[in-house]
């Protein structure tokens, strides 16, 4: 069960980060974000996650495993751009990234519980 467990965990590490940033763009918090690899979900994308998923029986998840890298690495980029454009004053292109962001999110997230689903 641990196991099964496992991406579940990663999956709330991107959902509690993306609230942190949801946060941010409402003026609720002065969360600055963190480059991809430095999330809960990039460290592990980019250090033990790979190992990890090579070691799974089912030959789909290193591709499914690699299809997050991107979408996770923009994720982050675009956030960035969010929080600048709320502190620029920009609400409307704020909240048009913010779209985007929950669009990526819901990727990510798709691919996460389908990585679960192959345990």
């Amino acid at each position: 069960m641990a196991k099964k467990a496992f991406f579940l965990k990663r999956l709330n590490d991107h959902v509690q980060y993306l609230k942190k940033i949801d946060a941010a763009i409402k003026g609720e918090s002065d969360f600055q974000g963190t480059p991809h690899r430095d999330c809960q979900l990039g460290q592990w994308l980019y250090d033990e996650g790979g190992a990890e998923v090579a070691a799974m029986e089912n030959s789909n998840a290193k591709e499914v495993f690699e299809s997050l890298l991107e979408p996770h690495e923009r994720f982050h980029t675009i956030s960035k751009e969010a929080l600048e454009k709320k502190r620029a004053g920009d609400e409307a292109g704020a909240q048009a990234i913010l779209t985007e962001m929950h669009v990526l999110s819901t990727l990510i997230t798709n691919k996460l519980l389908e990585l679960d689903g192959m345990r």
